[in-house]
């Protein structure tokens, strides 16, 4: 059935395609909103693309912040219900990238109908390995975390250097950078879809190593890219030419 799913507050769709193949779902970043994959759509035609939107930002500023990483990724999973009757594919960013996969992992556990068909991992360390030194956010203050993300960059950086926006984001920036910090990995299960890990060659957090850990999430298939840029390589030059659909409705 070729239906186009209707939106709900967890998920932005900009650009509905029945017509396509699959479907895409973005994970931002600690820190980011859904409107940070605003032309994802436009570059990946053959794609259905949604944005994940998180608690606690955007038009959910007044909602409660997220705390709880799986327990934000069984919602997320939960608000994907009525995208399964096509292809999935999962692309998340830094933070978003452990978001994504949590969430893979629940759709996998509900069957082979609802499994994800491919994860891209960007800009993040695999799952089990710890944070970078020094990044420890309850020992940090919240000048010192937004101080953290000033020096990755990003699109919400430049918010963060805006005096005027700056008390209106600090909140949720410092929330999810907490909720990060309080996540702890557990081995199993494993993924059985393929896994594209992506990282920057100039990523001050997320070196080759850290990025190629990410085959120990996986059963199946893996592939590690490092390409031009820093942790926010993607603002510059997003990775669309990676990010192709491999799946068809036969699947």
């Amino acid at each position: 059935m070729n239906r186009t799913a209707a939106p709900t507050r967890w998920l932005r769709c900009a650009a509905p395609r029945p017509e396509a193949v699959a479907r895409l779902v973005c994970f931002p970043h600690a820190g980011g909103s859904a409107s940070f994959f605003g032309g994802w759509a436009e570059g990946l035609p053959s794609y259905e693309v949604h944005a994940v939107c998180y608690p606690g930002r955007a038009a959910r500023l007044a909602e409660p912040l997220p705390t709880d990483l799986p327990a934000l990724a069984a919602d997320v999973a939960e608000a994907m219900t009525p995208l399964l009757d096509r292809p999935l594919v999962l692309f998340g960013h830094s933070m978003g990238a452990v978001v994504a996969y949590e969430t893979a992992r629940l759709l996998q556990s509900r069957g082979t109908g609802a499994a994800v068909r491919h994860l891209y991992a960007s800009g993040a360390r695999a799952p089990h390995l710890a944070r970078p030194d020094g990044e420890d956010t309850s020992t940090m203050d919240d000048d010192a975390i937004a101080d953290a993300l000033l020096a990755l960059g990003g699109t919400d950086a430049e918010l963060l250097a805006d005096p005027d926006f700056r008390e209106l984001v600090l909140p949720y920036v410092c929330g999810d950078f907490r909720m990060f910090d309080r996540y702890v990995h557990v081995a199993e299960p494993l993924l059985t879809c393929p896994v594209t890990a992506i990282a920057g060659d100039a990523d001050p957090q997320v070196g080759a190593g850290h990025a190629a850990a990410w085959a120990a999430v996986t059963t199946g298939p893996f592939r590690h890219h490092t390409v031009p840029g820093d942790h926010f390589y993607l603002d510059a030059r997003p990775p669309f030419g990676l990010v192709a659909p491999e799946v068809s409705r036969a699947d």
